[in-house]
């Protein structure tokens, strides 16, 4: 299998997984401004929607969209706990949760990254992701992850877009507990792995 990725990008929460569950996938850079892929090619022909992250299992045959490729690796290794098992109330919870970070928080800082956007809406932006972490920032009081001891899928997502709020200048301080929890999740071994692949580590 092969994923492909930006730096940086919402493509470091399969990147994660990908490492969390020991899978040895091959990874691809992708521009994500020219669309040209690491060595060369055209990463439209590869995923016509145009965006990171691709998982490909072999030429024509891939699968799209972070939260589907997230439980997919994480199916393939069960015993690791990054998805619960399929059909039990708390796979659904996770979708759940990987829902919420996907539409709630992903989505919202999307503009925030673009230069055309007004400064009232970048403001309006902010002001509503400060509303939606207050949630997380709930539930993670007395947990050391979103679903208790055990890190998940859901967690590597939370981490990968949580990063994104200093590049935006978005004032975090506010949520203790997520920032405590950003800085346990970026010392787990895995996740210094893929933040180095991905040149992320000084």
């Amino acid at each position: 299998m092969k994923l492909y990725f930006a730096p940086g990008a919402c493509s470091l929460s399969p990147h994660i997984v990908a490492r969390e569950a020991g899978l040895d996938l091959q990874f691809t850079k992708v521009d994500t401004q020219t669309k040209v892929m690491e060595g060369g090619g055209d990463f439209w022909k590869v995923n016509p929607k145009g965006y990171v992250p691709a998982l490909e299992f072999e030429p024509g045959d891939v699968l799209t969209e972070g939260p589907a490729i997230v439980q997919y690796l994480g199916d393939q290794r069960p015993a690791s706990g990054l998805v619960a098992p399929a059909g039990t109330r708390e796979r659904y919870q996770q979708q759940e949760m990987l829902g919420y970070i996907n539409s709630e928080l992903h989505k919202t800082y999307s503009p925030l990254f673009s230069p055309a956007t007004p400064e009232a809406t970048r403001e309006e932006r902010k002001a509503y992701l400060q509303k939606r972490y207050k949630l997380i920032e709930e539930r993670l009081a007395g947990r050391t992850y979103l679903f208790g001891n055990t890190f998940t899928a859901a967690d590597a997502y939370l981490f990968t877009v949580t990063r994104w709020a200093k590049f935006v200048q978005l004032d975090l301080s506010g949520f203790p507990n997520v920032l405590a929890f950003q800085e346990r999740v970026a010392a787990r071994p895995a996740v210094r792995e893929a933040l180095k692949a991905e040149g992320l580590l000084v």
